[in-house]
């Protein structure tokens, strides 16, 4: 019985990591103006929290490198997901916009782009993580 009791553990753990596995995202974002402030990413797992600063699944920053800057996410789980992604160069911690509400920073998405009436939706972004993956992003 306890044998019994040990393996039904054993595969319920194993079961486990396949089923929560979490996978680590790596984001070269390139044409990074200069090395001033910082390189800031917003992770979004719905179309109902896309682009709401309330709502982030997941969000952080690197320290820009002129050209491209190398970003790595870590422990995401299975899922869909969307990314906006800016240059505060100034450092506020905020993406500053010109009295119409267009930025002044760089920005970019993971896959779609800024529209002339603003910014793409959330499944224009959308991509499947179900593995570590590599990604390339130009900041505009």
């Amino acid at each position: 019985m306890i044998k019994r009791n040990l393996l039904l553990l054993l595969v319920l753990g194993l079961m486990s990591t396949g089923v929560f596995a979490q996978h680590k995202l790596s984001l070269n974002i390139e044409g990074v103006a200069s090395e001033d402030g910082n390189i800031c990413f917003a992770i979004y797992n719905d179309e109902v929290s896309f682009l709401k600063f309330d709502k982030v699944y997941k969000s952080g920053s690197e320290k820009a490198v002129k050209g491209k800057t190398a970003v790595n996410i870590t422990d995401l789980p299975d899922g869909d997901y969307a990314i906006a992604i800016f240059h505060d160069a100034n450092g506020n911690k905020n993406l500053d916009t010109n009295m119409l509400g267009i930025p002044k920073e760089q920005i970019a998405f993971s896959k779609g782009k800024m529209k002339m009436f603003g910014p793409p939706k959330f499944d224009e972004c959308v991509f499947t993580l179900n593995s570590n993956m590599e990604m390339n992003i130009s900041l505009q």
